[in-house]
């Protein structure tokens, strides 16, 4: 959450530790480590063997099981069926897509096609271009109609999962006290702050009548981290591949969109850094219009993406607040989470410049 790059949480695979899981797949020799990645929640990284490159990626076990693993794999499989881009998951020998290891859980991916231009780039980057913003929102209602047919049930709780359970509850703040009381580490770390009276702050403002509004929404099993970073691309600017489904879950469609305007069109990393003017909506009608051109979206649920998105981010900032706190023993980054994400995000929504950030995005829709 800051403009820095930080060291990475957790130690990089060795080439021994490697080999010690590839020859858990049929076939794959490892000849060489090519690239660690810099993200924080996980370990990863690109292996070449005698078979192409596979991405390995690790996990601890306190974050991901192999059937916490197995949930979202099964969502790839069903997505690849249906014809939408996404990394092959490999199986063993036995035909598990996870293995555990002492303290971690590991999956292996076949490189996917495309190139990977936003790499280094940190989160909450917007897209280079209005044409990549488009592009993305193509390919979201693409992965949105495969996944229409996808009926696996939520997945179990577990840390790092865009969940489903505050925003469409009728007592927003009852579904956040179950949620907290099912994450005693979250607990903790929440029992010296006046949360519920926080919370229930931004429900008043930013709430009303948003359960009702999303009980109208079907459920669909949706990507939950929509931004550029976790897309590969073509030449012509496409969209050549989506990848990283660790937060999928089932949510609904407005949802995904509101998350994927949230982590793209929003400048989160300027904020407070002296000019608060961070929203971009011509980012977000861009990726509106190109969800349009495959599904088409009407007034209601352009209004319903807009009702959404001040508060969108809110169950998944808990469930970073539960990892820090839990997994990593971290509360510096728990109270950055809370301060500087959950609370602070919303509250630029209530500022003139996020009101506006809004109108702009409701006019200019209404206007495409």
């Amino acid at each position: 959450m800051g403009t820095a790059m930080e060291a990475p949480t957790w130690p990089a695979i060795t080439a021994e530790e490697a080999e010690a899981v590839l020859v858990r797949f049929p076939g794959v020799l490892m000849t060489g480590l090519h690239w660690h990645s810099p993200r924080p929640f996980s370990a990863a990284t690109l292996v070449h063997t005698t078979l192409g490159a596979f991405l390995l990626k690790r996990h601890h076990r306190s974050v991901r099981t192999v059937e916490g693993l197995a949930e979202e794999h099964a969502f790839i499989a069903h997505l690849a069926g249906a014809g939408v881009s996404v990394p092959e998951v490999m199986a063993t020998a036995e035909g598990a897509t996870a293995v555990a290891s002492g303290a971690w859980s590991y999956e292996l991916h076949r490189a996917a096609p495309g190139a990977d231009l936003y790499r280094d780039r940190l989160s909450w980057t917007p897209f280079a271009s209005y044409a990549h913003a488009h592009a993305a929102g193509v390919t979201l209602a693409t992965l949105h109609e495969a996944a229409r047919s996808f009926t696996a049930p939520a997945r179990r709780s577990q840390p790092l999962v865009a969940s489903f359970t505050i925003l469409p509850a009728a007592d927003p703040i009852a579904a956040a006290e179950a949620y907290v009381a099912d994450r005693p580490a979250l607990a903790a770390f929440l029992a010296p702050r006046p949360w519920r009276r926080e919370l229930a702050r931004l429900f008043e403002a930013l709430g009303q009548g948003l359960a009702q509004l999303l009980a109208e929404q079907a459920p669909l099993w949706t990507h939950n981290d929509w931004h550029p970073s976790n897309l590969l691309w073509a030449n012509d600017g496409s969209v050549r591949t989506a990848f990283d489904f660790g937060l999928a879950d089932r949510t609904c469609a407005v949802h995904d969109i509101a998350t994927a305007i949230e982590r793209t069109a929003v400048r989160w990393l300027d904020l407070g850094q002296g000019a608060d003017d961070i929203g971009d909506p011509e980012a977000a009608l861009a990726l509106l219009a190109g969800y349009a051109t495959t599904a088409p979206l009407g007034r209601a649920a352009i209004a319903a993406v807009l009702r959404v998105l001040p508060l969108v981010h809110l169950e998944f900032a808990l469930s970073e607040i539960d990892y820090f706190t839990a997994v990593v023993e971290d509360p510096a980054s728990a109270a950055l989470t809370w301060d500087g994400y959950l609370i602070g995000h919303a509250e630029w929504f209530l500022s003139t410049l996020g009101q506006d950030f809004l109108r702009a995005i409701e006019a200019g829709a209404h206007s495409q």
